[in-house]
């Protein structure tokens, strides 16, 4: 089963092009597994770790989220985290960390998210650890025991799978485990990336009474109108900058206070002081998106007082968030056109690729191998 050879997108080094080698696909280790890569995704994140903005080890292979089939069962590795049988070829999907299970963010606080001793595909594994197949871009990767792999319910479009693969899973971790949608809410998300649409779609199975998204450029809010995400869109990119447009979102809540929850996916520093102006008194605020860090912004003080809002951070999720997220797809996929928001690259277009994201005419970017 193994032997051969198999292509990879590597980030030799920052704030250049990437580049395409070739790997040896190595045979699965004990309680691991090998797969063939069908997608793997294009996050903003790759864009930031491409320029050096996170602290990483290079050269790696790219890509922290995917789906693919079992290649190689190693020894031991007989189901998946659910306690679903897998067998070669079956259809999975992984969770892009392992958390040491140890330290004090996995033990007393619950939340291996904050793990700092964290090994994240496509992040932090590079090529000199282990086959170096440990990413995504990739036509095959190695997951590693203790790897979270969860398989794909039947029925599901793996593409429609993979629209929100990282982003799903984020969000399940902000809305389950820091600050839930209750039913009946008014909810405004900021940002229309893949982490604002899975924002959207989640409130609304949720329960929410309206979810108002804030973003652009329009194509992005069309799409999104197109897959029934979301109940109202405004683009606040337009040439009359963003007060205009706040001042309408704010009108289009209840009595014009502001949301009850307003979530912020935008990954824009400007947008955290927006966004506390959003939401009503007595209300919600849940930061996402910003996993990198993009600068400093200026914000009120007096807003969080004066309207006496809860704030909340979320970074990133853990395998029990991958699980939820599958098992959420069928529902995702029945009520929302998830397909419609992914553009396929083949793996050596990933610079293109990735320029599409950076500019936003794409909503969600994938790396394919279909056959």
């Amino acid at each position: 089963m193994s032997g051969g050879t198999a292509q990879a997108v590597v980030l030799e080094r920052f704030g250049v092009p990437v580049s395409l080698r070739s790997f040896r696909v190595p045979t699965a280790g004990p309680g691991g597994m090998v797969v063939t890569v069908r997608y793997g995704g294009i996050c903003g994140t790759d864009l930031h770790l491409q320029q050096g903005h996170l602290p990483i080890p290079v050269p790696l292979v790219l890509g922290h989220e995917g789906l693919g089939t079992v290649h190689q069962l190693g020894p031991g590795a007989t189901h998946d985290a659910v306690g679903v049988e897998l067998r070669e070829g079956d259809t999975v999907m992984w969770a892009s960390s392992i958390a040491c299970g140890r330290c004090r963010a996995c033990l007393r606080d619950r939340e291996p998210t904050l793990c700092t001793s964290r090994r994240t595909y496509g992040v932090n594994r590079p090529l000199d650890e282990d086959s170096g197949l440990s990413g995504a871009w990739a036509e095959f990767i190695d997951l590693r025991p203790g790897t979270v792999v969860v398989k794909v319910p039947d029925g599901v479009s793996p593409l429609a799978a993979m629209a929100l693969a990282c982003a799903g899973p984020t969000m399940i971790h902000a809305l389950h485990e820091r600050r839930p949608v209750r039913v009946g809410e008014v909810v405004v998300v900021q940002g229309s990336g893949p982490v604002g649409m899975a924002a959207a779609a989640l409130a609304q199975l949720a329960g929410a009474a309206e979810v108002i998204m804030v973003g652009g450029p329009s194509a992005r809010l069309n799409l999104a109108a197109k897959a029934g995400i979301g109940d109202q869109h405004f683009d606040i990119t337009g040439p009359k900058g963003p007060d205009p447009v706040l001042d309408q979102v704010r009108a289009a809540t209840p009595e014009g206070v502001g949301a009850d929850l307003v979530i912020e996916c935008a990954g824009a520093p400007d947008a955290v002081a927006q966004g506390l102006s959003l939401a009503r008194r007595g209300g919600s605020y849940l930061v996402v998106g910003q996993y990198t860090d993009s600068g400093d912004t200026v914000l009120n003080p007096h807003q969080i007082v004066h309207r006496q809002l809860d704030i909340y951070g979320s970074w990133a999720f853990t395998g029990a968030h991958l699980i939820e997220y599958v098992r959420a797809l069928p529902q995702l996929t029945n009520r929302f056109s998830l397909e419609s928001l992914v553009t396929s690259f083949p793996l050596p277009d990933a610079d293109e690729a990735m320029a599409r994201v950076a500019d936003a005419s794409v909503v969600k970017a994938v790396l394919a191998n279909d056959p």
